[in-house]
């Protein structure tokens, strides 16, 4: 709880044991639906063109710094920029059943003296559309990032790009506030809207993580027989 030290002003909350969080090391991650692979432009590249080739247009890139890869050879540079990038730990979202790459997410921004870490660089494909395999790669940081001690997991987007902040409200992260004129990307001014879960948070948020994902939320035809907001209401 808050204090009040000897100036009688009001303080944060003391962590007597804080220490920092950890490296957060390139390692697997299992899921049910997609394994979470250290990206690795030789084992990903050419699945991963395949895969964004697979839309008609570039509308999915429209928020992002990059553009959509037009060759192997392009995706291959690409990923390693990212794979050679020390501030990163980039994974490629692996769809189990087909054991292909279908996507790409980073852990970015990576504080260990404050124990923050943001989960960037989201460029999902076609192939993850209507499936479960986004919410279980998101559901397989965060789980990975507070199991480390890490106390708070950020979100970032383009205030305009709706799409990616219902998205991570819809898994749990809080709206925290907008940055006016943040970034310059693309020859545009992007505000960008912030949101986060905090340690606190989380354990709640797992629950009904899980209880979405489970085996028996789903039809035979993969659709879910309840939303994530009912099963956070349960």
């Amino acid at each position: 709880m808050p204090e009040i030290n000897e100036y009688g002003q009001t303080v944060g909350d003391a962590l007597p044991d804080w220490c920092g969080a950890p490296v957060l090391t390139r390692t697997m991650l299992e899921g049910r639906w997609c394994h979470l692979e250290p990206l690795d432009p030789q084992r990903h590249a050419a699945d991963l063109f395949d895969a964004y080739a697979q839309a008609s247009d570039e509308r999915d890139w429209t928020w992002l710094a990059s553009t959509r890869p037009t060759s192997v050879e392009a995706t291959f540079h690409w990923i390693g920029v990212k794979s050679n990038d020390d501030s990163l730990v980039p994974y490629a979202v692996v769809d189990v059943s087909a054991e292909r790459a279908v996507g790409l997410v980073c852990y970015m921004a990576i504080e260990r003296e404050h124990g923050s870490v943001e989960i960037g660089h989201v460029t999902w494909s076609p192939r993850m559309k209507n499936t479960v395999f986004g919410t279980e790669a998101i559901w397989l940081l965060l789980r990975h990032a507070f199991a480390q001690g890490y106390r708070r997991v950020e979100w970032k987007c383009d205030s305009l790009n709706l799409a990616s902040r219902r998205a991570a409200e819809r898994i749990g992260f809080v709206f925290e506030g907008r940055f006016r004129q943040k970034i310059v990307r693309k020859g545009r001014n992007r505000d960008s809207d912030w949101l986060s879960i905090i340690d606190g948070e989380w354990p709640q948020c797992d629950r009904a993580l899980q209880r979405w994902l489970a085996p028996e939320n789903f039809d035979a035809q993969g659709q879910q027989r309840k939303t994530l907001a009912q099963c956070r209401a349960e």
